[in-house]
C-alpha cells in the first residue's frame, strides 16, 4: 500500500493516496478531520477519481466500432496506482497514463494528471486529460469527495444543509436499481437550500443534470463550513443512509440511460478529444469560518 502524500498550510492540510490519486484526508489547523471516516460498514471510498466514465454502463459495457468493452462503474482510475510526479510543501501532482492493462477495457492512449494545491484555507484540484494518441478519444470525468457529516464544528446531521449559489428549480434525475438514468423525480431543494437528512438518499444519489450553480456552502448556519466550487455541468450529492459522510460530486459525464444500446460516441455526457487535445477539470474546497 502506497503511503499518503501530505502537504498544505497552517489552515488546511491535505493527504492524497497515490492509489487512485484519492484525496484521503483534509484537516483544519486544529487537526479536525473534514472528510469521511471511511467506515467499512458503509463505504471505504474517500474521494475516487471517475475516469474514463462516470456512473454505470447499461449491461456493464460500452460499444465501440461494433465491439463491446466491459468497464465497471466509474471506470478504472480509482483502482489504478498513479505516479507521483511532484511534491512540494503546499501541493502534490499525480499522473496516470495508458498501459496494456487499461487498453483492454479502454483502447486509447491518454494522460490523466491530477494536481492538488493548498492556498491558505482553500484546496484547489485541477485535473488535465490529454489525448496523445492519433485518433479521437471518448471520455467522461468526475470528482467524488466524501466530506464528514456532521462536520466537526457542532450541530446534528439534520442541522446541516447545502446552499446552492442559485435556486435549481428543475427536476433531478432518477436512478434505476442498477444505477442507470431512469427518468426524473422531484427536486428536494427549497429554493437554493437542501436541508440534509438520511432519507433523501434511500433511492441513491441526488443528480442535477444540468446544474446551473457553480458552487454551494455546506455546514451548519453560523458555524465554520465548507465552500465547494466547480465548473462542471452535472452534480451528484450522495451518501448511504446512516453513514458519517456526504459526497459532493462535480461531473463531466453521467450514467447511461436505462436501455441505452448505442455506440459510446452517442452516450450522453461523453466528450470527444481530438489527437493532441487537452481538457481541464477544476474544483475547490474552502474552509470558511
Amino acid at each position: 500500500m502506497a503511503d499518503w502524500i501530505s502537504f498544505g498550510s497552517e489552515a488546511l492540510r491535505a493527504a492524497v493516496n497515490p492509489q487512485g490519486a484519492e484525496l484521503s484526508s483534509l484537516i483544519d489547523g486544529d487537526g479536525a478531520e473534514l472528510m469521511t471516516n471511511a467506515d467499512p460498514a458503509y463505504w471505504t471510498g474517500r474521494a475516487p477519481i471517475l475516469f474514463p466514465i462516470v456512473g454505470a454502463l447499461a449491461g456493464g459495457c460500452y460499444r465501440l466500432d461494433g465491439r463491446d468493452y466491459a468497464l465497471g462503474k466509474h471506470g478504472f482510475a480509482r483502482h489504478s496506482t498513479f505516479e507521483v510526479v511532484g511534491v512540494d510543501d503546499d501541493r502534490a501532482t499525480f499522473r496516470l497514463e495508458a498501459s496494456d492493462a487499461t487498453r483492454e477495457s479502454y483502447p486509447f492512449d491518454f494522460a490523466l494528471t491530477v494536481d492538488f494545491r493548498v492556498d491558505g484555507a482553500t484546496l484547489h484540484i485541477t485535473t488535465t486529460l490529454a489525448n496523445p494518441g492519433d485518433r479521437d478519444m471518448p471520455a467522461s470525468f468526475g470528482y467524488h469527495p466524501a466530506f464528514a457529516w456532521p462536520l466537526p464544528y457542532g450541530g446534528t446531521k439534520t442541522e446541516h444543509q447545502m446552499v446552492f449559489d442559485i435556486a435549481e428549480p428543475g427536476a433531478i434525475s432518477a436512478l434505476s436499481s442498477d444505477g442507470l438514468i431512469a427518468g426524473e423525480r422531484a427536486s428536494p431543494l427549497d429554493g437554493p437550500v437542501l436541508p440534509l437528512r438520511d432519507d433523501l438518499f434511500i433511492d441513491d444519489a441526488l443528480i442535477w443534470s444540468p446544474v446551473e450553480s457553480r458552487g454551494l456552502t455546506y455546514g451548519v448556519e453560523g458555524r465554520p463550513h465548507l465552500r465547494i466550487d466547480w465548473e462542471a455541468p452535472e452534480l451528484g450529492v450522495w451518501t448511504k443512509p446512516g453513514a458519517a459522510y456526504i459526497c459532493v460530486e462535480p461531473w463531466w459525464g453521467k450514467a447511461d440511460p436505462a436501455g441505452f444500446a448505442g455506440e459510446i460516441w452517442d452516450k450522453p455526457g461523453i466528450m470527444r478529444l481530438a489527437p493532441g487535445e487537452r481538457r481541464e477539470f477544476r474544483m475547490s474546497v474552502t474552509l470558511t469560518q
